[in-house]
């Protein structure tokens, strides 16, 4: 039968070194055995030692790439990577306006893990007014959290008022990731999920000190994304999704000579 197989999308860049991006999320969907489909918004040069160009696909090319894909497939679930400008970040809040390509999980990359900022400002605004409205799960890092909720986080308090903030925005859940770029005697990384019902979570792993965690926040968003596709609930995806990224930070991959991928084949080792 057409279309029996669970179908998932990432509308994304395209790193070419395939730790982070479009790559990354298609590693994913695959490891959890859904099939995936992409829109691709940019295209990066890039390899382990960093980023060296980086060009925008136009907004007709990109509306393209939604009829096609519109036309002939189910998607059941959907989710965002980096999305370069305003006009992109509207086009693809029009098309997924347009078209139904399930629920969507917002991975809001607005600034990197290190807490350099990735989006000029108008754009920003408009992924705040466009696309947190629109979405099912958001799934910011420390830094984009306390942007967004526009607050200094200190406490778990914070993190939670934080995540209420995103909520008021239009999110209807949010996995607010922890802090780990401070205190070097960590040993555990902290999550909050507030689900769109009030009920909150706190989600803790090992925390592994490496160099390798290029694709972190792309393979959790696409993991959440995946298991929803495939029929899981909002909290159980994200239990999911946050095990088994912490199981591809654990076990290494050697690819690359400096900031490498995690190893997304670690999650094809649980169901």
């Amino acid at each position: 039968m057409a279309n029996s197989f669970p179908q998932v999308m990432t509308i994304a860049g395209s790193d070419c070194d395939g730790s982070a991006g479009m790559q990354a999320d298609m590693h994913t969907f695959f490891a959890r055995k859904a099939y995936g489909i992409s829109v691709m918004t940019a295209a990066v040069a890039g390899n382990s030692y960093g980023i060296h160009d980086a060009t925008a696909l136009s907004p007709d090319f990109i509306d393209s790439q939604f009829k096609a894909i519109a036309d002939d497939f189910k998607v059941l679930a959907t989710k965002t990577g980096m999305l370069t400008d305003s006009i992109t970040i509207q086009t693809v809040a029009k098309n997924y306006k347009q078209y139904d390509f399930g629920p969507l999980v917002l991975d809001p990359v607005i600034i990197t893990k290190h807490g350099n900022l990735l989006l000029e400002q108008a754009a920003y605004e408009t992924l705040r007014q466009e696309l947190i409205p629109l979405a099912t799960v958001i799934t910011p890092n420390f830094f984009e959290l306390e942007k967004l909720a526009d607050m200094t986080i200190t406490t778990d308090a914070d993190m939670l008022t934080a995540a209420k903030k995103l909520q008021a925005l239009g999110a209807k859940n949010v996995v607010a990731k922890g802090a780990h770029h401070e205190d070097t005697n960590l040993t555990e990384v902290k999550d909050l999920l507030l689900l769109e019902n009030g009920e909150t979570f706190w989600l803790s792993e090992p925390y592994h000190p490496t160099q390798r965690i290029n694709g972190t926040g792309d393979a959790l968003s696409a993991c959440i994304t995946a298991e929803i596709g495939k029929g899981a609930g909002i909290e159980a995806a994200v239990r999911i999704a946050k095990t088994l990224v912490n199981q591809a930070i654990e076990r290494e991959l050697a690819v690359g000579h400096k900031f490498g991928p995690i190893n997304i084949w670690a999650l094809e080792t649980t169901d």
